[in-house]
């Protein structure tokens, strides 16, 4: 008897406390690295392709610690992607709201990974052999029901604790703070046509996908991260891999540069504004828009909101505060005008499929119109967009 309470107090393995932690650490984090490499940037995005083993081996911890099955995520991110902010967002907070995103983020997935129908349409090209067909998907909910009789047999009692919060880490994290918090606050790098923003310090708990905003500029991208002190944990284990010649990069975000003294905009110039329209915008609105709004001072906080009101033209606000926004720039010398280039510029970015020739035509007229304006932060903006060009990273 004694034996037996000892067991079931402390499992085989009569851990202490700090072997508790360590085990959970390792679990969780093993978690979040297949999470973001395997599902999200590999099989969702395609930035980055593994070796066959590693990707098993991703697939089967997948399984094994969370019991989501590969082509429902995938098809769930996808849909997100492609209708992001609407009705049809499987988890916008603008939609079903920051409380039932954050809280019951896990039941918004779960109904969307139900629909056969977007699992037909999004969950394209996800592995279909026959363990997947006959054990990943088909029973799903046995890898979890493993891994608690491990963590049992392994700690005891504890082990059933670390394994609810192990079962808990994967959907709050990802379907509540990603999903939730990743389009509520944060910063933004670029103006994407959502809410997306980036969230920080998180970056060594989620693996990089605090980078939120940084994810919608450049779905495609294998980094999420964009600026120097913005870490990517993901990234780190994919150039490890990648050494050891066990993953191979597809696809990362390029950079924006600028050529001096460009008279006209040329075929760099409109590369450059359609695969690089986020950052454009972002630096139009840092770069144009909040030095005019600052030319009549108000309270910081004001400033800041206003200033992140207008980079987006105000489409996320609601009707009463889109007429106060409307006032207050009919007031400030010069805002509306360069409000007014703004739309203009996401004009021209959003319609990126029409006629080359026609698209640097608009443009022309764009850059000539900004330098006969007469507001200099305009002028400077105009001399600059017509040098930019892409810079390829690696």
């Amino acid at each position: 008897m004694p034996d037996l309470l000892s067991f079931a107090a402390r499992g085989l393995t009569g851990a202490s406390w700090g072997a508790w932690i360590l085990y959970f650490l390792a679990t969780t984090q093993g978690t979040i690295v297949a999470v973001t490499l395997y599902l999200h940037r590999s099989q969702a995005h395609r930035g980055v392709q593994f070796h066959s083993a590693v990707a098993h081996l991703f697939r089967a911890w997948c399984w094994l610690s969370t019991g989501m099955v590969t082509r429902q995520w995938v098809a769930v991110h996808r849909k997100h992607h492609a209708r992001c902010e609407t009705a049809e967002d499987p988890h916008s907070p603008q939609v079903h709201g920051i409380r039932t995103v954050l809280w019951r983020g896990v039941d918004l997935y779960k109904a969307a990974a139900g629909n056969e129908v977007d699992l037909a349409t999004y969950g394209v090209g996800t592995p279909k052999d026959w363990i997947e067909r006959h054990l990943y998907e088909r029973w799903s909910w046995l890898g979890p029901t493993l891994l608690a009789a491990i963590s049992i047999v392994l700690f005891g009692v504890v082990g059933l604790a670390l394994w609810a919060l192990q079962m808990a880490w994967i959907p709050f994290w990802a379907a509540g703070v990603i999903n939730g918090l990743g389009h509520w606050l944060g910063y933004r790098n670029f103006e994407t046509p959502d809410t997306s923003a980036n969230l920080v310090p998180w970056g060594l708990l989620i693996g990089g996908e605090e980078l939120h905003n940084n994810h919608h500029a450049f779905p495609a991208s294998a980094r999420f991260s964009q600026r120097r002190f913005e870490l990517d944990g993901g990234w780190l284990v994919i150039c490890l891999l990648q050494r050891l010649g066990l993953a191979k990069v597809r696809r990362v975000a390029s950079g924006l540069g600028y050529r001096a003294h460009i008279q006209e905009p040329d075929e760099e110039t409109l590369r450059a504004l359609l695969l690089q329209h986020a950052r454009i915008l972002h630096d139009y609105a840092s770069g144009v828009i909040a030095p005019v709004l600052a030319q009549r001072p108000v309270g910081r906080r004001h400033l800041r909101r206003l200033r992140r009101a207008l980079a987006s033209g105000g489409r996320w606000l609601d009707p009463a505060t889109r007429s106060e926004l409307a006032a207050v720039v009919r007031t400030r010398r010069y805002l509306s005008d360069v409000c007014d280039f703004r739309d203009r510029l996401v004009d021209l970015t959003a319609r990126n499929r029409r006629d080359m020739s026609t698209l640097a035509e608009e443009l022309r007229r764009w850059c000539a119109d900004a330098e006969a304006s007469g507001i200099r932060v305009l002028v400077d903006f105009a001399a600059q967009l017509k040098g930019c060009r892409v810079v390829e990273q690696g």
